[in-house]
């Protein structure tokens, strides 16, 4: 069928909305993960002329709200996951009927303006100076990326090679240091920057070890140096401001992983975690975390915003604006350049829920913290790993009598137990040598309920699976 001649669209999307409001409303009480699947209704060969829209909406609604993880509820705690909030999902809706390309202002006068006030929003939120300035990109990865790119031309000029032209050939490593927390985010970030994973010179096992950095970068010539505001194991931050103390020194770049971590600033409970943050060269952070918007979405913050169209400006091509040209935009400050306007979420997100909504929501994830580490704590046979600073909280099962090197066997076996089981949504990790359970509390929907629920459902499965 030719799409010119579908007349479904109509039928297409009243059938997703309404099926909208019955899935939303049922998330409460969904398992996060039913255990079956139909996606394979999905599959076959290519169909030689297609059903049109409103069979394929019908089918593909029907398939997803059964099969699909439902991590935009309120019991998804594994990796570092938020939902999405009403005025988010709505604006999300409007992105996709507007379809715009949010390369340009040429290609979107529209998308790059909401892009301009969504950045100067986030910039108010984090308290960052007036001065910062930056693009947004698709994740937390993205932003390390755009943020070490910026990085790495920075360091080419430092050696007076400009590396968007020449590359990095004929030059030395570029020296990068960190604590025991860097993520595998900016490791790859490093890696598809041609510097290679394997390039961070790691100070300390946990921490960043000040002291042992301080000699390392009296020797190491121009440098970066990687802090992790929010370790994702237990939330856990390198001392930012002691940390810029120490590059101020030397001739270094500082960049501040904080993927959710940043969003300790947007509370006074936890804003002394991120004091020292607008002394950083650079900023990444994730968008659908803590920001609760939807896939995909993160944003890199620059001290010195020109940096960005130096190191992603497009050369050559007389059909496109350059950097500065006013009908230039975010396309030309990042790594992509066809783009989403995933500016409109977040800026209707923050439209509708302010500055007070986000500290709202950020404490009361902090308190179901502090309650998820007290039942934890009053429960016999489960172990507490580490403090619990912000949103995470890392523990495992420990019961009585059973020996410690069985118990990281056990718990891999009650981590597979309550990804099968789907009414609460945690895997595994490994937190100083021992395998645990690091559950983050980020989602909008998330009340006490589902995390006495999440402790009374691991309970049960650490029962069953000592057995």
């Amino acid at each position: 069928m030719d799409p010119l001649h579908d007349q479904g669209t109509e039928a297409a999307l009243r059938a997703v909305f309404e099926t909208a409001g019955p899935y939303l409303s049922s998330l409460a009480e969904r398992p996060v993960y039913a255990g079956s699947s139909r996606v394979e209704e999905l599959a076959g060969a290519l169909p030689a002329s297609g059903e049109g829209a409103a069979a394929v909406a019908e089918r593909l609604l029907s398939v997803g709200t059964e099969s699909a993880t439902h991590s935009a509820g309120p019991r998804f705690f594994h990796f570092v996951t938020g939902g999405v909030t009403p005025a988010a999902l709505a604006a999300d809706w409007t992105v996709s009927l507007l379809d715009q390309n949010a390369f340009s202002r040429a290609a979107s006068e529209f998308a790059t303006s909401v892009e301009t006030v969504a950045l100067d929003w986030l910039r108010s939120l984090f308290g960052l100076p007036a001065s910062f300035g930056g693009a947004l990109v698709g994740s937390a990865t993205f932003a390390n990326f755009t943020a070490l790119g910026a990085a790495t031309h920075w360091w080419g000029a430092r050696h007076g090679v400009d590396v968007t032209s020449a590359g990095l050939a004929g030059l030395p490593r570029m020296p990068v240091f960190s604590g025991g927390y860097v993520h595998a985010s900016a490791r790859k970030a490093l890696q598809m920057l041609g510097h290679g994973r394997d390039s961070v010179a790691v100070h300390g096992a946990g921490r960043v070890d000040l002291s042992s950095l301080d000699r390392a970068l009296a020797s190491s010539g121009p440098s970066v140096v990687i802090a992790n505001a929010g370790e994702v194991n237990t939330g856990d931050f390198d001392p930012l401001a002691d940390l810029a103390d120490v590059v101020a020194r030397h001739d270094a770049w500082l960049h501040v992983d904080g993927a959710f971590g940043l969003f300790a600033a947007v509370s006074p409970r936890t804003s002394h975690l991120v004091a020292g943050l607008e002394r950083a060269d650079s900023i990444a952070c994730d968008g659908h975390k803590w920001l609760n918007v939807p896939y995909e979405s993160g944003f890199a913050f620059l001290r010195e915003p020109a940096r960005l169209g130096a190191a992603f400006g497009m050369p050559g091509a007389p059909y496109l604006p350059g950097a500065d040209s006013p009908r230039g935009g975010y396309g030309l400050l990042g790594p992509e350049s066809s783009r989403r306007a995933r500016s409109v979420p977040i800026w209707a997100t923050l439209a509708a829920y302010g500055r007070s909504g986000y500290q709202a929501m950020v404490e009361r994830h902090l308190d179901l913290a502090q309650e998820l580490a007290e039942l934890v704590d009053a429960a016999p046979e489960l172990e507490r790993l580490a403090e619990v600073p912000l949103c995470v909280v890392c523990f495992r099962v420990a019961p009585p009598g059973v020996p410690e090197s069985d118990l990281d066997d056990l718990n891999r076996r009650v981590g597979e137990a309550l990804l099968e089981d789907g009414r609460v949504f945690a895997g595994t990790t490994v937190w100083d040598g021992k395998v645990a359970l690091r559950p983050a509390i980020v989602n909008w929907r998330t009340t006490s309920r589902d995390i006495r629920l999440f402790v009374s459902v691991v309970r049960e499965l650490a029962a069953s699976s000592a057995l």
